[in-house]
């Protein structure tokens, strides 16, 4: 018998899995989908600031999952200031699925009485979010600048 298969060497077996990760890695990812909040609540009532929990739901549409390590943000509701959130545990992002993203944040309920009333009382507000998150996948993380608005119903009454 001939041995027509030449043996492939470990060199070239690797440089060709390193470049096929490159390839893959390097895609554009698209960008997290912001689909809704839910699980809202007080858990802490105060004059001066309040602290309130909700998770927000986010669709992932690429076709790898990720890890967000951490989030450090400004919400605006009607550009009113309302608060600030850090969040620094690990969340799974898995791909193509829904994912939410537990935050806590501290309001500002002076500003918050003194500008936001009628926001409250609307219907609709504008939500505005900025600051940084980090995300990644294995032991390799990179922040990302958050800048992002969106038209939300509200409604407490």
């Amino acid at each position: 018998l001939i041995n027509i298969m030449r043996p492939i060497k470990l060199p070239t077996l690797f440089a060709s899995f390193l470049l096929t990760i490159l390839l893959i890695s390097c895609s554009t990812p698209k960008e997290l989908e912001y689909r809704d909040f839910r699980n809202f609540t007080i858990d802490k009532l105060g004059f001066s600031s309040t602290s309130i929990k909700m998770d927000l739901v986010y669709y992932n549409p690429n076709n790898f999952g990720l890890q967000l390590k951490s989030t450090d943000l400004d919400i605006f509701l009607d550009n009113n200031y309302l608060g600030h959130t850090i969040q620094e545990e690990f969340v799974s992002i898995p791909r193509r699925e829904e994912f939410t993203i537990p935050i806590k944040m501290d309001v500002d309920m002076k500003n918050l009485l003194k500008n936001g009333l009628i926001t409250l009382i609307s219907n609709e507000v504008t939500v505005k979010v900025t600051g940084t998150v980090k995300v990644g996948k294995g032991s390799f993380f990179k922040s990302f600048p958050v800048n992002y608005e969106v038209q939300q119903k509200f409604t407490m009454f």
